[in-house]
């Protein structure tokens, strides 16, 4: 099973304006002491990106959320995990998804068999799913070592735990706003929803979740409250404690910075919720 600190890091939405920008923040989240760093796989393959962040790092986990199996093939992910276990064992975390298919669940499943079967093996100890609906949720407990959501609220981390078990790791990826207005706050959140909210998987799942298809069309100020934390940094560290008393093992911080740097929230998310 992947061990995960209580907070981790989303690189996601970041401007990188210089080549090394990843490593940078991998250098100051693992100085600051977060456990992992999550760098997007988006529609790319971001292999050769983790391979630089973890060799100019020292402990921090580095972790793919996520690499899609449509995209980026199985051999390679393979090869890429083999090489940095050499090195640097235990550093890296597979995540993957984004299978979009007509049988999502079947891709999923033939991708795992070739990770299990073709040498080198990247052990289900050391992957996580991109799981949202409770087939893959399930397949993230029998097949991998756990499952990495977005834009779920407390209540389906409880139901996902259920799922899960005890035994299985649930990292959480949460949008983080730290902004106390609420007209702004809550158009910087709503904006990876505009499009997830079509994606399928994305949609169902909000149904799933007791949303209705106007507000997930709207991007409903209800929607935007319940899967996202906007507001002050004592407001968000609740937030952040809520998820992990619904039985996330780890929440994966996306910030979308205010009106100070990232780099400055990054440090005052560590002071409130490492120390």
């Amino acid at each position: 099973m992947v061990t995960l600190g209580p907070v981790g890091i989303a690189a996601s939405g970041l401007s990188a304006d210089h080549p090394d920008a990843e490593i940078d923040i991998a250098r100051e989240a693992e100085a600051l002491g977060y456990s992992t760093l999550w760098l997007p796989g988006g529609q790319g393959n971001n292999l050769p990106v983790i391979g630089r962040v973890v060799r100019a790092t020292e402990h921090i986990q580095v972790a793919s959320g996520i690499l899609s199996v449509d995209v980026v093939p199985a051999r390679e992910v393979a090869q890429a995990h083999a090489d940095l276990e050499k090195s640097s064992p235990g550093r890296f975390v597979v995540g993957l998804g984004g299978a979009h298919g007509a049988r999502p669940l079947q891709t999923l499943n033939s991708y795992l068999d070739d990770l299990d079967t073709e040498a080198p093996v990247v052990p289900a100890a050391a992957r996580v799913l991109a799981a949202l609906g409770p087939a893959v949720l399930a397949l993230a407990r029998d097949r991998a070592a756990g499952a990495y959501p977005f834009l779920v609220t407390p209540e389906y981390v409880e139901g996902a735990r259920a799922t899960l078990g005890a035994d299985s790791a649930l990292a959480v990826l949460l949008s983080v706003v730290p902004e106390t207005d609420p007209t702004a706050a809550r158009a910087a959140a709503a904006e990876p929803l505009r499009f997830l909210g079509t994606v399928p998987g994305y949609r169902r799942n909000f149904l799933r979740q007791g949303f209705t298809e106007e507000q997930i069309a709207d991007v409903d100020d209800r929607l935007v409250d319940a899967v996202t934390a906007w507001g002050s940094l004592d407001t968000i560290v609740t937030r952040v404690r809520e998820y992990h008393a619904a039985g996330a093992d780890q929440v994966v911080l996306r910030i979308t910075a205010g009106n100070d740097p990232f780099e400055v929230w990054l440090r005052r998310f560590a002071e409130a919720l490492l120390t």
